[in-house]
């Protein structure tokens, strides 16, 4: 992985951590965990304190994900809200935390002047066994402490100042008043300073898992949908009366599944031309096709008469292939016709040419979802599924690695909004 944390293509965009007063505050958050503090002088952690460095030193890249549920965090600055999430077991836990850091900035920005946020993001399981605990997920509640007691105190001052209101004679009594100054000299006043969170429970939405192989849950208004592995536990047996399931190498009824909602955008001139997303998965897809045949093949120098020549003297192979002609000849038939026909081609073709509704609130999971169905563009694959990305990154060569990361910070690194509006249709918010 050292090529990818050198073009910050792992663990990018992190914050570093070096002060002393955080890191002192950082370790009671891992004492309130019950994990031992941290001896780093420096670290960086991403939007919900994660920090690899830690995870390093610690041994365990969960410590923040015991049992890969009920996600703990902590909160050092607001300026976490602008970072990624680079370690989860759930496609959701960006989304969520962006929630509570939108719906409780007046708190965040009170509150970690002095002291760090930390806590849960409770599911109402505590271990996943099977697809049901998934299911029986519909909200989340965050579970919120302080490590300097900022909270705490914070709710004391807030029951004197309520009693000295209430109680006759409560004025007199010189040890609570003294008790309040003592807290307001921490807190300061909290009538003007919001201290504790406004809203804590927020809506699990559709998401991804990472348990048993991964699993892509879909919420409709009068039905859930399971992508899958049959082989996870659960599979047509948790709450079969309410759930469709569909095993992920389906391709034909996840198509019809995503289509039908409305989920995918199907190809047209209108888009597929402007976005050039048919010639960049014929270029993965034949670029795929020459690792595959030659590992140590110099992609990163590989010009366009390079990669011609290459195909007319491997013509059985691409032919044998079958996805390099098939996306030329999709091409040809847009440009002619404006469209295509789905229900001619074979299923394990019809998500080269897809991509998921830019205007679905879907559309992150429903790309990450056709990103592993079109394993050879790893791009699609990095943008919307880094676990996939990684995994599949350990099996490259050396070469290829070595195309690959060059691909990636020549493209989609040098203007990711851009890129992801042009090939996916995406609009940033």
């Amino acid at each position: 992985m050292k090529r990818l944390l050198e073009a910050e293509l792992i663990y990018g965009r992190l914050l570093d951590i070096s002060e002393p007063h955080l890191i002192a505050r950082y370790n009671k958050a891992l004492e309130g965990f019950g994990l031992r503090p941290t001896a780093l002088p420096r670290f960086s952690i991403d939007m919900t304190g994660f920090s690899p460095e830690i995870a390093y030193e610690l041994g365990d890249q969960d410590y923040l994900d015991p049992n890969r549920v009920n996600r703990r965090f902590i909160i050092l600055t607001p300026a976490q809200g602008e970072l990624p999430v680079v370690h989860t077991s759930f496609s959701n836990t960006a989304a969520l935390m962006h929630e509570f850091f939108n719906a409780n900035s007046r708190a965040i920005h009170a509150v970690t002047i002095k002291d760090a946020l930390y806590g849960e993001i409770e599911d109402t399981v505590s271990v996943v066994k099977d697809i049901d605990d998934l299911l029986s997920i519909n909200e989340v509640r965050f579970r919120v402490l302080s490590a300097e007691g900022m909270l705490g105190k914070a709710a004391e001052l807030r029951e004197l100042i309520d009693r000295l209101k209430k109680v006759p004679n409560a004025w007199a009594d010189d040890a609570m008043l003294g008790r309040m100054v003592e807290l307001a000299q921490t807190t300061g006043d909290i009538r003007q300073n919001a201290l504790v969170p406004d809203q804590l429970i927020f809506r699990h939405q559709a998401f991804w898992a990472n348990h048993f192989g991964g699993v892509y849950v879909f919420l409709d208004a009068k039905t859930t949908t399971v992508i899958c592995d049959p082989s996870a536990p659960g599979f047509r047996r948790s709450r079969p009366w309410q759930v469709s399931y569909i095993a992920i190498s389906d391709h034909a009824r996840i198509y019809d599944f995503l289509a039908a909602t409305n989920r995918l955008q199907l190809p047209q001139a209108s888009w597929v031309e402007h976005s050039g997303l048919f010639q960049h998965r014929a270029d993965m897809a034949v670029r795929g096709l020459i690792n595959e045949a030659d590992p140590d093949a110099d992609l990163v120098n590989a010009d366009r008469i390079w990669l011609q020549t290459w195909i007319h003297r491997n013509a059985a192979l691409v032919a044998r292939d079958g996805i390099y002609p098939f996306l030329q000849e999709m091409s040809r038939a847009i440009a002619a016709t404006g469209t295509v026909k789905m229900q001619e081609i074979a299923p394990a073709h019809r998500f080269l040419l897809v991509r998921a509704a830019p205007d679905h609130p879907d559309q992150w999971l429903v790309n990450r979802l056709v990103s592993q169905l079109v394993p050879r563009d790893f791009v699609s694959r990095f943008v919307f599924d880094k676990q996939g990305f990684y995994s599949a990154y350990e099996g490259y060569s050396e070469k290829f690695r070595e195309y690959v990361v060059a691909t990636l910070t020549g493209t989609y690194l040098k203007d990711k909004a851009a890129f992801r509006h042009k090939l996916y249709g995406l609009k940033e918010e």
